[in-house]
């Protein structure tokens, strides 16, 4: 039943997406900020976080933040996180492309006791967008960011879209 809920709050956002004209009104629309935000000039700042990428691989692999553990969205299993980090006291920082799949995995992560979860406000859009290196499979910089669907890809500006 979960998976159901999840998966019809995912087809509703993107769907609907289009009636959101910044990343600010989509997040404002989407979230609950149920998972405290840290901006991407925070998160520059901040020392010994674990970063996580919760978009699909195929997003991950086009690029992803520099030294992002994947851990996937449909795919996501707390157990390989909670086993690969199990110091709860860690800063953990969960990313997607603009921050509405992420918070639902910081969601999970809060939950478990996890209770330095922070979601990137923007995702790896704001990233990009703010002129900040991301980095293919093989840790090459590159321009390019998975842009989840034309709907989501006008939020990505300053980024060559790949779909």
């Amino acid at each position: 039943m979960h998976l159901f809920i999840k998966c019809s709050c995912f087809f509703f956002l993107l769907f609907s997406a289009n009636a959101q004209s910044s990343i600010d009104q989509a997040l404002d629309w989407y979230n609950n900020e149920s998972v405290p935000y840290i901006s991407v000039t925070e998160l520059q700042n901040l020392k010994n976080q674990i970063i996580l990428d919760t978009r699909e691989w195929e997003e991950y692999e086009v690029s992803h933040l520099k030294n992002a553990v994947w851990v996937g969205y449909d795919d996501f299993k707390l157990a390989d996180v909670v086993t690969k980090y199990p110091d709860k006291n860690l800063n953990i920082v969960v990313y997607c492309s603009i921050g509405v799949r992420s918070e639902n995995i910081g969601e999970e992560l809060l939950e478990s006791g996890y209770f330095n979860t922070k979601n990137l406000y923007g995702g790896i859009f704001e990233w990009s967008n703010q002129g900040y290196p991301v980095y293919t499979a093989k840790d090459e910089k590159t321009k390019k960011v998975h842009a989840f669907g034309k709907l989501w890809g006008k939020y990505l500006t300053k980024a060559e879209k790949v779909y």
